[in-house]
């Protein structure tokens, strides 16, 4: 089941080249009083919205996908975990760049580990990448985002699935310079998702996803989540190991090789095989 958020806070499910309103659907959410979870209540609720997706689906008003404002389809994430040079082509490429590694040391996943960016930085597609810094390299980075719908801490590879709502496409910017990733990641509007969360049981092998990007018309990513140095196993393995994982946690699984610089006035279009397309629209801050 493909489901998105759009224009005013609406529920949408996605059939093919329509879009069905069922906003009705979030009336079987539970009431929170402060303090508020540290989940998304969507997904904490997933298996009840679904059901009721269902039942209302057959005789919810039916609308254009063309002019919708496409906003990011989990809401409220707990946390973003990242996963930084997860594609074998793009360390190499990191480490021969020096505009990408500013004299660091550019080492493997396995020993730098992930990190976290803001859930501040959060956006949909409709809302567009603003530039802060401009006067740095601001960079593009496709990634397949994971979706956590099950709360667990020390998960294994093995029963990683069990923790798995779905997934979604993302945007991983970057401003390149000296300073910590999660610093230069977590600029608002630097983490784009969407335009649609998959349901795990309609991505048949997450193992085996094309993707691609494009800048302008111009290809400058195309690759198959079948080349992560670490699977989507080992990555929530992985986190887990150091923090618990919730009901609605993303997990951005790392960038391919051909990462490069955006400018304002671009238009980027992200292309993930089962998920769907954004359009992100790049303008100056």
């Amino acid at each position: 089941m493909k489901i998105c958020r759009f224009d005013d806070n609406r529920l949408g499910l996605v059939e093919g080249n329509v879009l069905r309103d069922v906003t009705a659907a979030l009336d079987v959410l539970p009431s929170y009083g402060y303090p508020l979870p540290q989940l998304d209540p969507l997904i904490a609720n997933l298996d009840a919205v679904v059901d009721r997706i269902k039942k209302l689906a057959p005789a919810a008003p039916v609308l254009s996908l063309t002019g919708r404002k496409w906003l990011a389809p989990v809401a409220n994430p707990g946390k973003i975990v990242a996963a930084p040079v997860n594609y074998k082509k793009h360390l190499q490429e990191a480490r021969d760049d020096a505009q990408i590694h500013h004299n660091n040391q550019v080492a493997e996943i396995q020993k730098i580990g992930l990190f976290l960016k803001a859930t501040s930085s959060l956006v949909g597609a409709s809302h567009g990448v603003a530039l802060q810094h401009a006067d740095r390299r601001n960079d593009h980075e496709a990634e397949l985002v994971v979706v956590i719908g099950k709360a667990g801490r020390n998960i294994t590879r093995a029963n990683a699935h069990l923790h798995i709502a779905g997934y979604s496409s993302g945007l991983d910017m970057t401003t390149r310079g000296p300073e910590e990733r999660s610093l230069r990641k977590s600029i608002d509007t630097y983490s784009v998702l969407g335009p649609c969360f998959v349901t795990a049981d309609d991505i048949t092998d997450p193992a085996n996803l094309s993707f691609s990007l494009a800048v302008n018309g111009v290809v400058k990513q195309q690759a198959n989540t079948r080349d992560l140095i670490l699977s989507i196993g080992e990555l929530i393995e992985f986190a887990s190991s150091f923090y618990s994982l919730l009901p609605g946690d993303l997990i951005y699984t790392g960038t391919p090789e051909g990462v490069g610089p955006v400018l304002p006035g671009d238009t980027i279009v992200t292309d993930f095989e089962g998920i769907g397309r954004m359009h992100v629209a790049v303008t100056l801050a």
